[in-house]
């Protein structure tokens, strides 16, 4: 081969290799990047120390799962480390306050002495598991409040949250960036 033609040849494979590197670097791929204000923020919960409680525990999931949408709570397989264990007791119920996050954990204790006393279990059931999303007490306050809990009296049997507990749940969870907050960490006994 003559030296201009090799010089040619090269040149050409040169600007090739050139183009196709410009080319690779000058249009990356495009990445998702996820709308971290439509992300929903899975929770696992752990019932199988809730004796008794099965169809209260599942009335107040499905209560805080069809009243809020960036936080789903899920029975937790077996062998699974949850972050929200329920189990029954026999004292007043109680449970820490959250908002509890992914990897965390809270307790929530269903107590048998309120139900003795006259309390729904499901309207327990859903209160508690909104202290473990954060909400406080709001005692005294009507049946139409939730986290009333005991002030609103044996006679209430509401298990869904009013708009403004709904909105301040969807509010804890609202972004990716929250699921760095710890947890208050204080434990709410619901005793009237």
């Amino acid at each position: 081969m003559s030296l201009g033609t090799w010089l040619k040849t090269g040149t050409a494979a040169a600007a090739l290799v050139l183009a196709a590197a410009t080319a690779a670097t000058a249009a990356p791929a495009p990445v998702a990047v996820p709308d971290a204000a439509a992300a929903v923020v899975t929770l696992r919960y752990d019932d199988s120390r809730a004796v008794g409680w099965e169809a209260a525990v599942a009335a107040g999931v499905a209560s805080w799962n069809t009243n809020v949408s960036n936080v789903r709570l899920v029975k937790a397989a077996p062998g699974v480390r949850a972050e929200i264990v329920i189990v029954a007791t026999t004292g007043w119920p109680q449970a820490t306050l959250g908002p509890v996050r992914p990897g965390r954990q809270v307790r929530v204790e269903l107590g048998a002495q309120a139900v003795t006393q006259g309390y729904d279990k499901t309207r327990i059931t859903a209160h508690e598991l909104g202290h473990s999303l954060g909400l406080p007490d709001t005692k005294p306050g009507p049946c139409s409040q939730l986290m009333s809990g005991s002030s609103a009296g044996t006679a209430c049997t509401n298990a869904v949250p009013n708009a403004t507990e709904r909105s301040r749940v969807q509010s804890a969870y609202a972004t990716a960036l929250a699921a760095t907050v710890p947890t208050d960490g204080r434990l709410l006994v619901d005793a009237p």
